[in-house]
């Protein structure tokens, strides 16, 4: 074969290769559904979808990660995403994991709550890292399109809320009034030192272990701590819920302007499944009260109670 020939032969074989290359690609964006391509237009992500799921990319590209000071990129653990797929009736389950700054958790959560979209958990994947950031599980259901634009406005917070300025707290006022907090919350409560704690069971869940049964004490329960003065004071705690509590605790705390820390389980294999969430705030103690009743009010509606089960604790 003369090198003329060769040359001719080898330039149709990288041009067959590229052309196929080209076509390769093409059928694959042709394979996205279009509800999915218009759902990446809508949010303007990249994305790609694989094995009938559209995954959307939501990285934190914008912020410089160190873990223990190491240089941590976005790759590392740090590229949020949401993603889609079809249920057998054509209805679309979104589920995500988005990374954000602990200023960023509350004003998304309460877009995504106020827009249809659950938060399923809150909790950090590292130690030592700077900034501090958080993960939020979250979960829909629907057509694709709507998914997109209920999920939109906590996206769009995202690298943009302003930190809130944290004050010092008042060193001056009238002590916490306990009675009066008591009643608003309709539980009595305990006072350690300069903290008035309220803790109430979920005796109404009927769980055991082994036979033997699992009340407050051993760790099923809510609770709320008070410190500080009744003009200016702090509120933390755990609330216990059933797997269909949690959304509307999660409401009736964001309404009252109580911050959620964390979202998950204390237990493993327990029945029923029980959430843990814990909160904070800060204000006046009665605002902070009258908050943390709305979030207990929602517990125990029709809770099922339960038989013995072997669990972990």
């Amino acid at each position: 074969m003369s090198r003329l020939n060769h040359l001719f032969l080898l330039k149709a074989s990288l041009c067959l290769s590229l052309c196929l290359s080209l076509f390769s690609i093409v059928v694959f964006a042709q394979e996205v559904p279009g509800d999915y391509q218009d759902v990446l237009k809508f949010l303007n992500r990249k994305g790609d979808f694989k094995a009938n799921v559209l995954k959307v990319n939501v990285p934190r590209a914008d912020l410089q990660m160190t873990i223990q000071g190491v240089p941590t990129p976005t790759p590392f653990g740090f590229g949020g995403w949401l993603s889609l797929t079809k249920t057998p009736e054509g209805a679309d389950v979104m589920m995500g994991d988005l990374v954000l700054l602990q200023d960023e958790v509350n004003p998304v959560m309460s877009a995504l709550l106020n827009n249809g979209i659950e938060v399923t958990a809150l909790h950090n994947h590292f130690f030592w890292d700077e900034p501090h950031v958080y993960y939020m599980h979250v979960h829909g259901l629907g057509k694709a399109g709507d998914l997109a634009r209920r999920v939109k406005p906590g996206l769009d917070l995202i690298g943009h809320v302003t930190p809130p300025t944290a004050a010092p707290m008042s060193a001056t006022g009238a002590p916490l009034d306990t009675e009066k907090l008591a009643k608003i919350v309709g539980h009595p409560g305990e006072q350690t030192g300069a903290v008035f704690k309220i803790t109430v069971g979920r005796d109404d869940l009927a769980m055991k272990d082994h036979g033997a049964v699992i009340n407050a004490r051993m760790g099923l329960n809510t609770w709320a701590a008070f410190v500080g003065t009744q003009e200016d004071a702090a509120i933390a705690g755990d609330i216990a819920m059933l797997e269909n509590e949690v959304t509307p605790v999660l409401k009736a705390l964001r309404k009252n302007d109580l911050d959620v820390v964390a979202i998950h389980h204390h237990m493993t294999e327990e029945q029923p499944l029980v959430i843990f969430l814990h909160y904070w705030g800060r204000g006046p103690a009665e605002k902070l009260a009258i908050g943390f009743t709305a979030a207990l009010g929602e517990l125990g509606k029709g809770a099922p109670a339960h038989t013995d089960h072997a669990g972990s604790h």
